[in-house]
């Protein structure tokens, strides 16, 4: 598929296919997927928690319960399920964590190259930590980038996916000790094929987005 196709193709699956299930090979791209997404000075505040057994998708589960409940089935009965999680705070030890990693991944080509990254880093981290107060936030927007380019990533591979932000995510930090790991949950993201009575399904639903005069000025 090229781009448009896969724009097209994609949606939000509502019902999945329990037959089947997304290979070793396709999992290991997923994986990728998260490990390579782009953040704001290559921050990285996020960590997952990726169920493919049926264990793991009940754990997760419990934070379909309740209100939630309408989400309980995209989480069981799909074949995987990502858990995005942000980091709640950074401070100098992470900051110089990430410099440390970066340069010895081959990024720095001298120690003051690395001291101008770390400074960034600091800058940036400390604008809005200090000035505009909205540091863990910010952490959040980071990941949130990271789960629009998943979305695309994995309809690339042919895999469908649901976003889910309704899930119980106070239930979901207790289950996984979270907060006590510096992180809390944010969104679900099932994974998986779509069953063939799924409604939304964009071969039976088209696809609905304000026209482009609304939504572009070009200069």
């Amino acid at each position: 598929m090229n781009l448009q196709e896969t724009l097209d193709w994609r949606y939000t699956t509502k019902e999945y296919d329990t037959t089947k299930k997304i290979s070793d090979a396709d999992m290991t791209e997923v994986k990728n997927l998260l490990r390579m997404s782009p953040s704001s000075v290559n921050l990285q505040p996020w960590h997952f928690i990726v169920a493919e057994t049926k264990e793991g998708k009940a754990r997760i589960a419990k934070g379909t319960q309740g209100f939630f409940s309408f989400n309980e089935s995209k989480v069981t009965n799909a074949s995987a399920v990502v858990l995005f999680c942000s980091k709640i705070d950074a401070d100098d030890e992470y900051y110089q964590h990430i410099a440390d990693t970066e340069d010895k991944n081959g990024r720095f080509p001298n120690e003051d190259i690395k001291k101008g990254f770390l400074g960034a880093v600091k800058a940036f981290a400390g604008i809005h930590k200090y000035d505009l107060k909205d540091l863990q936030h910010w952490m959040e927007k980071q990941v949130y980038l990271n789960i629009g380019s998943f979305l695309l990533g994995v309809a690339t591979l042919g895999i469908d996916a649901t976003p889910m932000e309704g899930i119980d995510v106070k239930v979901l930090d207790e289950e996984f000790g979270l907060r006590e790991k510096g992180y809390t949950s944010l969104v679900a993201v099932s994974l998986g094929y779509r069953a063939e009575s799924d409604f939304n399904s964009t071969e039976k639903t088209p696809k609905s987005r304000l026209a482009e005069n609304e939504i572009f000025t070009e200069i």
